[in-house]
């Protein structure tokens, strides 16, 4: 899911009522949700020995032996924490149910459960729009959940491709999706699943991403016999994260570094199939320290657990012209810049960062550079790596960088280091 997108599903209810549940919608609209209103479900987790609930979500019924697709940040506590958590479904009459998980794909944010079919009867099932008939830009679609835990609703949007410079495929959808509609269906005209909803943007209006519906159906597929899950699936998510940061790594790396523009310095930026960058700088009036600054990183990550979220690239850099303060002065604020980096402590997910520092030449260039690692706790073999350069070849002028990699092996971690490392160098030598 998008970093600057929050997962809607996660939270508790809130007390107040949903805009989505109160704008009006079109007679297709209505028609839709009508046709659709019986496979609809609530999904909530709930302590395991109370029926209070600990979060909500939404999800949909895919086949007539129980089968429930749904967001994996909607079950993630009954996932990693099955002695403390259950799961229950509620149907859009107010039936209430048991459900099991049967396998997820954290990748993409989807979650398969099961109830009992005795208790889902004749409800019918969502079928999926098929690959060969792909929407166009402008189509409407109808978002469908209980959001806020108020009440099931449809929500009529817009379909706009596909988010462009995203690692994986999310729909740009305009429409408001609400907390506790993740997990629910996004349907066509003919009610045919294309899309499931997974986030909203945050401080933007009608700014919503979908799981595209081929993700879901393929799950649906590879998973509907697979045996309930009753153990904490940490060894399952670890494979899957585990796949996943490898083939992020090797594309990442396979790919060229961009120049940065900078005259003396060659400093990496990557490329923007997957990374969106940014950059500011002081004024022409600046009468101190001049600086520029660029920074590049993926919008989409992997949800682990509420206070946690993996598997993606984050890099900047800085470059200083401290000629107007001299070197004593500019000496003082370039080495703070560097102390102000934080590389992370120890917590409840990740050891404390393991650091080695050493100086290092590029294309001639010297560089101070310090590479830390931190250990998953439970996610054996997986790190995060961060990386600090700065330059050391000049008494008023230096750059300084900064990598990091959320959740990749020890071995990419090396291949990421050398890589980033490599990307620095002269643009052009001082004479």
């Amino acid at each position: 899911m998008p970093l600057l997108a929050q997962p809607r599903g996660v939270a508790p209810p809130a007390p107040a009522a949903s805009a989505a549940a109160t704008v009006p919608v079109s007679a297709t609209a209505r028609r839709v949700y009508e046709r659709a209103r019986s496979q609809l479900l609530q999904i909530r987790t709930l302590l395991k020995n109370q029926d209070s609930q600990a979060s909500v979500g939404s999800g949909f019924l895919v086949s007539s032996e129980g089968h429930i697709l749904t967001n994996y940040h909607v079950i993630s506590q009954v996932a990693l924490e099955p002695e403390r958590y259950r799961l229950q479904f509620e149907t859009t009459e107010g039936q209430q149910g048991a459900l099991e998980l049967l396998d997820f794909d954290v990748r993409r944010d989807l979650a398969l459960l099961r109830a009992d079919p005795a208790l889902l009867k004749a409800m019918g099932a969502f079928s999926f729009r098929p690959k060969d008939q792909p929407l166009s830009k402008g189509d409407r679609i109808y978002s469908m959940g209980n959001p806020h835990d108020v009440a099931f609703a449809v929500v009529e949007g817009t379909y706009n491709g596909l988010v462009e410079r995203s690692f994986d495929s999310l729909i740009y959808y305009s429409g408001s999706i609400n907390s506790g509609m993740s997990g629910g269906p996004v349907v066509d005209e003919e009610g045919r699943v294309v899309g499931v909803n997974v986030s909203a943007m945050f401080f933007a209006q009608q700014m919503s991403f979908l799981v595209p519906g081929q993700y879901a159906q393929a799950l649906f597929e590879r998973s509907r016999n697979s045996k309930p899950i009753k153990a904490a699936a940490w060894p399952r998510l670890r494979e899957q994260l585990l796949a996943y940061q490898d083939e992020l790594s090797q594309r990442f790396m396979a790919q060229p570094w961009r120049a940065a523009g900078h005259p003396r310095y060659q400093l990496p930026v990557p490329q923007e199939q997957f990374f969106r960058c940014w950059g500011r700088g002081t004024g022409a009036d600046n009468k101190g320290l001049d600086f520029q600054r660029s920074q590049c990183r993926m919008e989409h990550a992997v949800f682990v657990n509420g206070g946690m979220q993996t598997g993606y690239l984050d890099m900047s850099h800085e470059a200083y012209d401290g000629r107007k303060l001299g070197a004593i002065r500019f000496a003082r604020q370039y080495s703070a810049s560097f102390r102000n980096e934080r590389l992370g402590r120890d917590d409840r997910d990740r050891t404390a960062p393991f650091c080695k520092e050493d100086f290092v030449e590029r294309d001639g260039l010297p560089l101070r550079a310090v590479v830390c690692m931190r250990a998953y706790r439970k996610l054996e073999g997986l790190h995060d790596l961060s990386i600090l350069v700065t330059t050391v070849d000049a008494s008023t002028e230096g750059a300084l960088g900064r990598f990091d990699a959320k959740g990749v092996s020890f071995d990419n971690a090396l291949k990421l280091t050398a890589h980033y490392l490599g990307g620095f160098g002269w643009a052009a030598k001082p004479r």
